[in-house]
């Protein structure tokens, strides 16, 4: 059942990732700082976790990665066209590549009190505002963002155990209670076409279930592992988010990341409301053109009239000469 929305005070943004799939690139600019189209993609997590109602921003960096925080600054601040607050910025380190469940583990004692939200900077969704939606439709314990998948791609995926319907089902409705979660099934065996996307709601007791996981794939410590843990005390359930997902991580997704946001600008979709043009009639350029001088150039003074000089007799000019 949906309760009233809840606050998210807190927004976690892990960027502290090498980005290796995007090599060549991410050897000389922070993935997180790659362009799509005119905007930077950590931008888009900005925007959506400012959208989102969140005071208080946590960004988990590196120090191999000092120009995200040249480019941040302190304060939020939104895009052009955007409203909303200017939530502070609070910068916590992780230096060693130990998984996206470390990253959270980091910003133990730096989130505001209550549960927070993490967006994975890698994930950009157009079309809507995917937190936003998630604070609206909440419901008790944990929340991961969710898409359907193509039956051949779970392997690739993070992939929901569902209480209902059986795998290869089709999923109905926006909130969908889960059991468990499962990373990259192998094919085949995928209990669901339903996989997790980079967006969470996770209660604070996910520190101290972080704090006893053990290390999973990649040697890494998984925040799904401990999501999964929690199922057992805490309700999770998967969200279908209405946006179009791209996963900038990959040069393919980059792309169609560009291709997207170019052809929302160039449709006047996003930067239209910037400003109210208003037209002017020719009388009244006329008019304007008259009484003042354009910008930038200098005013000529007044021009005096032209007389020429009285003729001499000839012999005064004689006797002068």
């Amino acid at each position: 059942m949906t309760q009233p929305a809840a606050a998210i005070k807190t927004v976690i943004i892990p960027a502290a990732g090498k980005g290796t799939r995007m090599v060549p690139a991410t050897q000389v600019t922070a993935k997180e700082l790659l362009p799509v189209y005119d905007r930077l993609v950590i931008q888009f997590s900005i925007d959506e976790a400012i959208e989102a109602g969140a005071e208080r921003i946590i960004i988990v960096d590196s120090a191999a990665k000092p120009a995200i925080r040249d480019f941040l600054g302190e304060k939020a601040v939104a895009s052009s066209g955007r409203t909303g607050a200017s939530p502070e910025i609070v910068y916590v380190s992780q230096d060693k590549p130990l998984g996206l469940g470390h990253a959270i583990l980091c910003c133990k004692g730096v989130t505001l009190p209550g549960q927070f939200g993490v967006i994975l900077p890698d994930d950009i969704i157009m079309d809507g505002s995917c937190l936003s939606e998630m604070v609206e439709n909440q419901v008790r314990g944990h929340m991961i963002a969710a898409m359907t998948v193509p039956a051949q791609d779970p392997c690739h995926y993070v992939i929901f155990s569902l209480r209902g319907p059986v795998a290869g089902s089709p999923v109905a409705g926006t909130c969908v209670p889960v059991t468990g979660i499962v990373e990259k099934p192998t094919l085949g065996q995928a209990p669901s076409s339903l996989a997790a996307v980079g967006r969470y709601i996770l209660q604070p007791m996910i520190f101290e279930i972080l704090a006893k996981t053990q290390k999973g794939a990649g040697g890494e410590v998984q925040l799904t592992d401990a999501v999964a843990i929690a199922t057992h005390s805490v309700p999770l359930t998967a969200f279908r988010f209405s946006g179009t997902r791209y996963d900038c991580g990959t040069h393919d997704g980059l792309l169609a990341a560009s291709n997207a946001r170019q052809a929302m600008v160039k449709a006047h979709r996003v930067n239209a409301p910037l400003s109210i043009v208003r037209t002017t009639t020719n009388t009244e350029r006329k008019s304007k053109a008259r009484s003042s001088p354009r910008a930038g150039l200098t005013q000529e003074p007044p021009r005096q009239a032209f007389s020429r000089p009285t003729p001499q007799p000839l012999e005064n000019a004689k006797m002068q000469s």
